[in-house]
């Protein structure tokens, strides 16, 4: 769905503390969701204003998501970032 926010708050609902927490605690964790947050933003705002791109680039910034959201999930799986 065009412009969806893909925040972690969202995709990740049952780890909403531990997010919050781990912003607050762990400088690599909260530097890791700060891209993800800004290329979340990036995207829907490619989507929602119709920005033209290439499809190589928006298809590489949505990969990049795809890789910090991996990232972020088995550092919320570890309890810890």
């Amino acid at each position: 769905m065009l412009g969806e926010n893909h925040a972690l708050i969202f995709e990740f609902p049952e780890y909403r503390d531990a997010i919050h927490h781990l912003k607050e605690t762990d400088e690599e964790f909260a530097r890791l969701a700060k891209e993800y947050h800004e290329l979340d933003h990036k995207i829907r705002g490619l989507e929602v204003n119709a920005v033209p791109t290439t499809d190589d680039n928006f298809m590489t910034l949505k990969s990049r998501r795809v890789t910090l959201k991996d990232e972020l999930h088995k550092r919320l799986l570890n309890g810890k970032g």
